[in-house]
């Protein structure tokens, strides 16, 4: 198994380079991985494709907890740490009370499975947790602190700021826990690009690494995860689809949401709640003591137990064993596989339930679909035994399970950045919980409740719908409701809450009737866009009223000023942009009330009829009908109708609760790095100053000042120095430094000195050669190639000598002097000589590179080109003149004697082979 997991790293690693491209200026975008236990971070920044970021600890997944404990703030590892010996300051596994009313039964199981935690309601009516007299916290504080380490994480690893990020949530969340998850986001300073279920970021990960078997013909695969809090089912269809979001058409694979299940409390914290109990009653059975009294006990068999259950996964017993859990007595009991399945035996049949209703909501699609696992809990034999009975395929573990949603996420995060450009995937979501629109209309004297579907169930989605009112003369309102939940199991409807979510209000209806009624005018009614996102939140977009005029050619001029008003008008509010992309269904009779396909429909009727009438034989006289849409905009207040969102106040009093916060931790940090450099200078110091290397670098009063101030340092250090503040160590370390550095210095400068010496004589005795090369290639030396001038070669070899001279004698002068007097021969001055002598050299050889022998000269005749030829400096001896009607053949250019011995010579090239010489 881990060889297969290996081999599928190394796959991804291979081709990420042709999924992922970015440009140098892009800025780094995360994606956040928030579970109920673990959260992992991943990013893409440019030079690094999607990876996931390391915590403090260097591990690739961090505890979703933070904890508060002497005025110190800790998360990850360090807060459960702080959590077995203060249970009630670490707080765990919040994605439960996100976006819940104080009531809710979510809520309540919390305060039962976790006693030691004080938790009260609001003003606004969600829970908070009461840490002292003077603190409280709510879900969305502690989370968005959660989610501000995970952007320090990725700032602190990739040394760049975070801006923007891709939040996985459960699917089953509503619009309430969509919205806290956003202002949570909002609160850790983060922009979130989208909230994406959790199955739908697995499903991305799974399909970019297997783009190539994506093609017309649709297949399935069945995602499923258990994770700490929740188990979650999808059923994803990949095939290819035709969009035409760049101007044109073109064809990309889609992976589409067509069937999800679901069960929010069954996962590996309902496991290892069991699993404590049953050792809580061990312990009681042999006489222990009240275990459940102690939050500090309770928290320890709460790890031990999650301990055992993973031990239990790969072994048939383990002993669980805590050593003084209660009055100083250890705790020691052997567990078994088959007690812990027993202790689960009525979890396991919830499995399969939630692959039938995942199977059930896709209508009969979805056969041959491949089973694919993920999450921690997962790997419980137990449930893997389920599922291959339930589907009655192998289990396939061929994604990371801890990893793939955050790599899935990551990627989208890409795809949704700019400076970032993927390997196209197009991505449809599924509506869990559908929208319906519900207001009355009065009938024969009665007002007549009317219901209208939104969204259905498995409805696509992002998706733009429009819903028409053209009945209504007068103001009215409409409420937005949760529809009929009938695929929903009835343990589930307790958890979503309330069914209302919000009612609008509309103003100016009588008015807009008035303004555009007369002649040729119909009345298409008021119709209401909706926009359903990327993170699945529902927006209203706007409210308008729309009429259709038909004017003849004679009206056009007198319109056309209506006409462009209302073209504006409707440019403004989008309401041409935002076109539902399907039309909803018709129920009733009554299509007038019903979801339209909307502007695009009503533009393509228009044409139509415009067309019918150019085809009907008319006198020419007779002018030509044309129908202009009219727009206005109309008022549409929305109130919240279920838990309202953080008020401006309330936003602004959180923000500045973490603001202080971090700047707390940002002091304290600064205050121990001072602390820990003055503790590490002070050590090092002595241990160099009692060495004789250093020592003999400085004089004796030196050395005896150093160890003075070392030694009172290190002891004001462990007598009053831990109290004292971040400005105190930095003076001392200030003083220290004042103190050490000309000793170290010296020590540095004679250490460093052999190595400078010995460069500076290599770079003299390859340029004393490199001299004796280039005096054959002045005029003088060779006048066919006539390199260098005279003065070059005389100014290169006076700077050799000056630089030779000046190093022998300050050798000399430096050998004289003890080690702690003052440095003559200093390697600064070293390397200045050889950069001075070592720029002399590279004139010369750059020179050499772009040299060019001189063309021979040309003249014209009458009716031929001659090309006339030096003898001397050709070294051709006076013979015969060539010409272009001549047969040309090459011509080997004779090598030129040196002076000194008559040695036949080429020019060298240097630095590479093959160099073609050009101008500069």
């Amino acid at each position: 198994m881990a060889l297969v997991i290996k081999m599928c790293r190394i796959l991804c690693l291979a081709l990420l380079p042709l999924l992922l491209s970015q440009n140098v200026d892009a800025a780094a975008v995360i994606s956040v991985d928030f579970g109920s236990e673990w959260m992992k971070i991943g990013i893409v920044s440019p030079g690094v494709p999607m990876e996931i970021v390391l915590n403090k600890e260097s591990k690739r997944k961090t505890p979703a907890v933070v904890a508060f404990r002497d005025d110190v703030r800790t998360f990850g590892e360090d807060a459960v740490t702080v959590g077995v010996r203060f249970p009630k300051n670490s707080y765990k596994y919040l994605l439960d009370l996100l976006g819940k009313p104080y009531d809710h039964p979510l809520v309540q199981a919390y305060k039962e499975r976790f006693p030691y935690y004080e938790i009260a309601p609001t003003d606004r009516g969600t829970p908070e947790f009461i840490h002292d007299d003077n603190t409280k916290y709510t879900p969305e504080e502690l989370v968005a602190q959660l989610l501000a380490k995970a952007k320090d994480f990725a700032e602190i690893s990739h040394g760049q700021p975070i801006t923007e990020c891709v939040i996985t949530i459960p699917g089953y969340f509503n619009q309430v826990e969509r919205r806290a998850m956003k202002e949570a986001a909002s609160l850790a300073g983060l922009n979130v690009l989208q909230l994406i279920n959790d199955y739908t970021a697995i499903a991305i990960n799974y399909g970019i690494f297997r783009r190539k078997e994506i093609n017309e013909t649709a297949w399935h695969a069945l995602f499923f995860d258990m994770g700490a809090a929740s188990t979650k089912a999808a059923l994803v269809e990949y095939r290819t689809v035709k969009i035409k979001e760049k101007g044109y058409v073109e064809t990309v694979p889609q992976l589409q949401v067509i069937g999800v299940g679901y069960d929010r409390t069954l996962g590996g914290l309902e496991m290892t709640l069991r699993l404590r109990e049953h050792l809580i009653k061990a312990w009681e059975a042999n006489g222990g003591g009240d275990v459940r009294a102690s939050p500090r006990s309770m928290e320890k068999l709460f790890r031990e137990a999650e301990r055992v259950k993973i031990v239990l996964s790969a072994n048939t017993e383990h002993y669980a064993q805590i050593e003084s859990l209660l009055d100083d007595k250890d705790f020691k009991h052997l567990v078994t596989r088959a007690d812990f399945e027993a202790l689960c035996s009525d979890l396991w049949p919830r499995v399969s339930g939630v692959i039938q209703r995942a199977v059930a909501a896709a209508a009969g699609s979805g056969s041959g679909a491949r089973l694919i696992v993920a999450g921690g809990a997962s790997r419980v034999p137990a449930v893997q035994e389920v599922l291959r009975t339930a589907v009655g395929l192998e289990p396939s573990r061929s994604i990371n399970a801890d990893e793939a949603a955050t790599l899935g996420a990551v990627y989208r995060a890409a795809s949704l950045a700019t400076g970032y450009k993927v390997a196209a995937l197009n991505v449809r979501d599924a509506v869990i919980l559908p929208i319906q629109v519900v207001f009355t209309r009065h009938v024969d004297g009665n007002d007549k409740l009317i219901k209208r579907t939104l969204f259905g169930p498995m409805n696509p989605y992002p998706q733009k719908k429009v819903i028409t009112f053209n009945k209504h003369m007068d103001d009215f309102s409409f409420n937005v409701n949760y529809a009929e939940l009938d695929h929903i199991p009835s343990n589930e409807l307790k958890s979503i809450g309330t069914l209302n979510l919000t009612q609008v209000v509309l103003t100016g209806v009588r008015e807009a009737l008035v303004k555009n009624s007369g002649e040729n005018i119909e009345h298409k009614g008021i119709k209401a866009h909706f926009n359903l996102d990327d993170s699945g939140v529902l927006n209203l977009v706007n409210v308008e009223f729309v009429a259709e005029k038909t004017v003849t050619e004679e009206d056009e001029d007198k319109d056309s000023t209506l006409s462009k008003i209302g073209s504006t008008i409707s440019k403004l509010f989008g309401s041409d942009s935002e076109l539902p992309e399907k039309a909803e269904e018709k129920t009733e009779d009554k299509p007038d009330e019903q979801p339209h396909e909307a502007e695009k429909n009503e533009t393509v009727k228009t044409n139509e009829t415009t067309t019918d009438k150019q085809n009907t034989t008319e006198p020419e006289s007779k002018p030509k009908p044309k129908i202009v849409v009219l727009k206005e905009p109309i008022k549409a207040q929305e109130e919240i109708l279920n838990l309202e969102p953080l008020s401006p106040e309330e936003f602004k009093l959180s923000k500045t609760k973490i603001t202080e916060l971090n700047n707390i931790d940002k002091k304290r940090i600064e205050r121990e790095t001072a602390l820990n450099n003055l503790e590490a200078f002070v050590v090092d110091a002595q241990m160099k100053i009692d060495t004789e290397e250093y020592s003999e670098c400085g004089t004796p009063e030196q050395i005896e000042e150093i160890r003075k101030i070392c030694t009172e340092t290190s002891e004001w250090l462990y007598d009053d120095g831990y109290e004292a503040p971040t400005e105190m160590y930095e003076e001392k370390l200030s003083l220290l430094k004042e103190k050490t550095n000309p000793v170290f210095y010296k020590h540095w400068e004679h250490r460093e000195r052999p190595d400078a010496v010995a460069a500076i004589r290599n770079l003299l005795n390859s340029s004393k050669e490199f001299l004796k090369m280039s005096k054959n290639y002045t005029k003088e030396a060779n006048a066919e190639r006539d390199v260098f001038t005279d003065v070059e070669i005389t100014v290169l070899e006076k700077k050799i000598e000056e630089t030779e001279s000046w190093l022998q004698k300050s050798i000399e002068e430096q050998k004289a002097l003890k080690k702690n007097e003052d440095i003559k021969l200093t390697v600064d001055s070293i390397r200045e000589k050889i950069t001075n002598l070592d720029r002399e050299v590279k004139y010369l050889l750059n020179k050499m590179k772009i040299w060019k022998p001189k063309k021979p000269a040309k003249k014209e005749t009458e009716n031929k080109t001659e090309t006339v030829i030096d003898p001397e400096e050709n070294g051709l001896n006076g013979q015969e003149e060539k010409t272009v009607e001549q047969e040309e053949k090459p011509v080997t250019e004779p090598k030129q004697e040196e002076d000194s011995g008559g040695e036949e010579t080429e020019i060298p090239q240097i630095g590479e082979e093959n160099v073609e010489h050009s101008e500069l």
